[in-house]
């Protein structure tokens, strides 16, 4: 069953329509998601299936930022779903430890197993039809997704924030990779020149950026508790909206070089 979600929840969605749905999966059941379609009528005649984007949440989940952002890739021309990774584990402490030890078990854990379903779904989505994939992820689904992408059949993957395998030999295999930390990150903004390092030795097309003056989740615009508690963390977690805006033009500007190819239709964001 698919059902818009309430507009008036998800800041800075542009054109995007962003749907609530479940996507079968091969076991039978189903995984709670959220689909973000570029709104044809303003595409003109760019009409045609284009190619995709599973964007993997926090550790916070399925929430209204991350379908805002899911909705950035959609307004950049890309249809893109966002899984709920926590659906179905219990509470949500619980629930992000079960996520957590899933990633661990890497490439045969239960995580690997539902992205490769979701996947394989938005590839034979009507809006994709067979086009290539990338995956975006961010802090803990940054991470999962770049381990994800070095047995996977995607075309890119945007890790933002996120840890990085100590052993080169965990990403052997990787597709080409933009990914952006935030420098005052005291946990995760070092992760950034590792993962240039061990991407150089490996020979895989990147971008890697660390921006001195962010923190860990500077893409992220969280609000009650989490965005005031934050800051004080030793990741220093806030939006940075010069950061943002800068990862998100790298982003997007590699996506179309990989997923759309150099003569790509031009895509905005």
């Amino acid at each position: 069953m698919i059902r818009p979600h309430p507009r008036e929840r998800i800041r800075g969605v542009g054109l995007a329509v962003v749907q609530d749905l479940a996507v079968p999966l091969p076991d039978g059941e189903t995984m709670p998601a959220a689909l973000a379609l570029p709104d044809v009528a303003a595409r003109g005649s760019e009409t045609g299936p284009r190619p995709g984007v599973v964007v993997i949440h926090e550790a916070l989940g399925l929430n209204a930022d991350i379908r805002r952002i899911a909705g950035r890739f959609a307004d950049a021309g890309y249809p893109t779903v966002v899984p709920d990774f926590l659906a179905g584990l219990g509470p949500k402490p619980i629930c992000i430890a079960r996520f957590a030890r899933g990633i661990g078990q890497v490439g045969t854990g239960r995580p690997y197993r539902r992205l490769d379903a979701v996947v394989l779904w938005l590839a034979a989505h009507p809006a994709v039809a067979g086009g290539p994939i990338g995956v975006a992820g961010f802090c803990m689904g940054g991470g999962f997704a770049l381990l994800h992408a070095a047995g996977a059949d995607v075309a890119v993957v945007a890790p933002f924030y996120a840890a990085v395998p100590k052993d080169d030999a965990a990403l052997e295999g990787v597709c080409p990779v933009v990914a952006s930390y935030g420098g005052r990150d005291r946990v995760f903004g070092a992760g950034g020149a590792r993962l240039e390092a061990a991407l150089d030795r490996l020979g895989v097309d990147h971008d890697v950026k660390t921006y001195p003056t962010a923190g860990h989740a500077f893409m992220s615009q969280h609000a009650g508790w989490t965005g005031r508690l934050g800051p004080f963390l030793p990741t220093r977690n806030g939006y940075d909206p010069d950061a943002a805006e800068d990862a998100w033009q790298r982003t997007l500007a590699f996506f179309d070089r990989h997923l759309r190819g150099a003569e790509g239709a031009d895509l905005d964001g």
